[in-house]
């Protein structure tokens, strides 16, 4: 393995790769646009510190998922209680508030074992704009736990909420993108 750095190839050889990466975690364009440049130039700066255990692009992955992280805190952090509420509010035609079970009928099926590529690439975009719809704190700890795989103290320590915060904000998020998703998808 190649274990020199080539930042005259970073933006031909990486930069497509970093910004998917960046957009299916924070779904804003210009931002994901800027946070690949920031972590170019944040690997520019820490050159010297690469030490070759990892490929080039798993190097600069990593740098933009602190990047990432750095982000979903700056979001989480200026949370207002009033967009908890809402969020809440909207799954309550769904869900009973003293029990959490289902008001009137289960979800239907999803239908998205469908492997019909239009039908995924709609189901893709609706869930996007259904995890904008929560709170940046939840869409924060649902991405990292259920898109980047992220382990549950990991996940605390980087956003700097309990473990029964944690619990908490991942089962309201899940109720709120299935609530979202009955409305419309299906």
């Amino acid at each position: 393995m190649d274990h020199q750095l080539h930042p005259h190839k970073w933006v031909t050889a990486h930069a497509d790769y970093l910004y998917n990466f960046a957009i299916t975690r924070i779904n804003d364009d210009e931002l994901a646009k800027d946070l690949v440049q920031e972590t170019f130039l944040a690997a520019l700066q820490k050159v010297e510190g690469f030490a070759g255990k990892s490929s080039e692009r798993t190097w600069l992955t990593a740098i933009l998922k602190n990047k990432i992280i750095d982000t979903y805190r700056k979001k989480s952090s200026g949370l207002r209680t009033s967009d908890i509420r809402e969020a809440e509010d909207e799954q309550s035609d769904f869900f009973n508030a003293d029990d959490g079970h289902w008001i009137n009928n289960c979800p239907k099926e999803f239908g998205i074992e469908d492997k019909d590529a239009l039908v995924s690439k709609e189901f893709e975009r609706i869930m996007q704009r259904c995890l904008q719809k929560l709170p940046a704190l939840w869409m924060s700890v649902f991405t990292m736990k259920h898109i980047d795989e992220e382990p549950t103290e990991t996940i605390c320590t980087e956003l700097r909420v309990t473990q029964a915060n944690f619990w908490v904000i991942i089962h309201r998020a899940k109720l709120n993108l299935r609530a979202c998703l009955q409305k419309n998808w299906i």
